[in-house]
């Protein structure tokens, strides 16, 4: 084995959509980009075989005053790994809670948080999705996930990757790409490439629209059919003669459209 890669001692489980993340110079970057501290309240999704958690605790002990050791929540739904990390890590070092992230209760945990993970690739915009309703007790987000899906994350308006997931995230979070990871580093290999992305609240001064679900509808709608012009895709929510007020072109497709156009939308839409 190249003595780069950590070894791994449990087979991937494709139910769980795991691959487990064995570069070693890889795990040292997502450390450096997630730049833990000691009084950080961490929590790792799908810790797996531990090779980042490792890494975080370490890197929180070297800088814990005396009489401080670092420690960290983990969410595991694999109760074979869950039975490795209790026999690995003593309860002060790691507090595993076992189940499935989609249904774990974040609220439960001492805000404010800082969320990582190496997310299985077949439920991320879920994962991602879920965690939105805790946005106000979160710090700051830092995932690998398929770089497909980050690109279309960080998404500005204009660019063809831009989607209903650009918007939905980008009005609650800054949404920044920090860089990308080749099948290599994993194993078994992906058959994609991933990338390593942060999502930091925009916090209480963000613009929010009137009615949630409204704001999400329309985004929805506009996206489904995304190659129409906007007075078509959302022909049926605002009339002809309403999108000069809303200060939107609409001749204009949906990917072109700010956050704060759609909220705009959704707002007119709300009122009326």
């Amino acid at each position: 084995m190249d003595s780069n890669s950590i070894p791994t001692r449990h087979r991937a489980k494709k139910r769980f959509g795991q691959n487990f993340l064995v570069d070693r110079n890889y795990i040292a970057r997502i450390v450096d980009a997630i730049d833990p501290k000691p009084n950080d309240h961490i929590v790792e999704i799908g810790p797996g075989q531990a090779a980042l958690t490792r890494e975080l605790l370490d890197a929180i002990n070297t800088k814990c005053s005396d009489g401080q050791r670092a420690s960290l929540d983990v969410v595991e739904i694999d109760r074979d790994l869950v039975a490795r990390l209790k026999t690995e890590f003593t309860h002060d070092q790691l507090r595993i809670h076992e189940g499935d992230a989609l249904e774990f209760d974040f609220a439960t945990l001492p805000a404010p948080l800082r969320v990582v993970g190496n997310l299985p690739y077949n439920i991320s915009t879920p994962i991602l999705f879920r965690l939105c309703d805790y946005e106000d007790r979160i710090t700051d987000m830092t995932f690998m996930l398929q770089k497909e899906v980050v690109d279309r994350m960080a998404a500005r308006e204009g660019e063809d990757a831009r989607g209903r997931l650009s918007v939905m995230l980008q009005y609650r979070f800054d949404v920044v790409k920090c860089f990308d990871v080749p099948p290599t580093a994993f194993k078994p290999m992906p058959s994609v490439d991933s990338s390593i992305v942060r999502l930091s609240p925009l916090g209480a001064e963000r613009l929010r629209p009137k009615n949630e679900k409204t704001f999400a509808n329309i985004v929805t709608a506009a996206f489904t059919q995304r190659r129409k012009m906007i007075r078509k895709s959302l022909g049926a929510f605002v009339p002809v003669d309403a999108w000069a007020s809303l200060n939107v072109d609409p001749q204009a497709r949906a990917e072109t459209l700010s956050c704060e156009q759609f909220v705009a939308v959704a707002d007119f839409v709300a009122a009326h």
